[in-house]
């Protein structure tokens, strides 16, 4: 699989340093962007403490697919300047967007065949590109069907349910702690705040909050295929959501997924499915079925790209 170094110019000029991995012959080739969860994660999905390695099997399954992908370095992350903290959730949204328009303008990709593959946080800003851009195939692995807030107290609820039993006995001052915490960042304006004495990204999560993924998914146009896997295992969004997000999305082609035992790190757990698993389930890769799955749907969907104006201008010349 050839890769190379690619870097996307941000709207505020940031460079975004990321790699483009090519199929084995000649372009130009469909090409799906990458977009990983929330934190400061590098083109491969990982952080120091929480390493998902999602990004090199998945290119090297997509390239044998003959599909291309970029994957990039978050603000702070990686090869990426800049600092996390001061980092808002619509600037990961608009550095996918610019990203997306660096894919599709490279000379290797074909514009009319490229989709977009997002994990958790990744996943509710491929549903705005899906709705406010030009893809060819949405993939979505974990997103949520909600506002940010109501998913956020779901994760909140379902997280503690994980927890040992002496420490789900305080639930109600705990929920009233958390209660309060949760208001003091709705009154923040600053991008960084201390809450409970540590540094909290505030602007990230008051945009996060009020952010609705079911305004995107409606506005996907009906022509835009839509994949959606979430594992019933995952504790970190709604399962459930996967009905919402087909029921909204107008396109006939929308397949949803809930696969068993699947957890939110993309791994199998054969468990009670806890945070505290995290760990033990990192040391396996990313389960090889969903790698399969997203595979092989995007081959199917983007394998035919649509011929441009300016194709057939070039086809028809003598």
């Amino acid at each position: 699989m050839p890769e190379t170094d690619l870097t996307v110019t941000a709207d505020d000029g940031t460079p975004l340093a990321g790699t483009l991995s090519l199929p084995v012959g000649p372009g130009p080739h469909p090409a799906v962007l990458l977009l990983h969860g929330s934190g400061p994660l590098d083109r491969e999905g990982n952080t120091r403490t929480l390493p998902l390695d999602l990004g090199h099997p998945l290119a090297d399954a997509l390239a044998a697919a003959g599909i291309a992908t970029l994957r990039y370095d978050r603000r702070g992350a990686g090869a990426t300047p800049g600092v996390w903290e001061e980092t808002g959730f619509t600037d990961n949204r608009r550095d996918a967007s610019a990203a997306l328009r660096t894919l599709a303008a490279h000379p290797d990709i074909h514009p009319d065949a490229v989709g977009v593959v997002g994990h958790s946080e990744g996943a509710l800003h491929a549903m705005t590109l899906a709705a406010r851009h030009e893809v060819a195939a949405v993939v979505l692995l974990a997103g949520f069907a909600r506002e940010g807030e109501s998913a956020f107290r779901w994760q909140a609820a379902s997280v503690f349910g994980g927890l040992p039993a002496p420490v789900r006995l305080l639930r109600r001052p705990l929920g009233a702690l958390a209660e309060r915490l949760l208001a003091r960042v709705k009154r923040t304006r600053t991008d960084v705040a201390r809450i409970a004495g540590l540094p909290v990204n505030a602007r990230w999560m008051r945009e996060m909050l009020v952010h609705d993924t079911r305004d995107d998914l409606a506005a996907v146009p009906a022509v835009v295929p839509v994949l959606a896997v979430t594992g019933d295992k995952d504790i970190q969004v709604p399962p459930a959501d996967l009905d919402e997000i087909r029921r909204l999305v107008p396109g006939g082609d929308t397949e949803i997924h809930r696969v068993p035992d699947l957890t939110h790190l993309l791994r199998r757990d054969t468990g009670r499915p806890t945070m505290r698993s995290y760990r033990r389930l990192l040391r396996e890769p990313v389960d090889p079925e969903l790698i399969t799955l997203v595979a092989e749907w995007l081959r199917a969907r983007l394998r035919e790209p649509l011929r441009t104006p300016s194709d057939e201008r070039r086809a028809a010349r003598p």
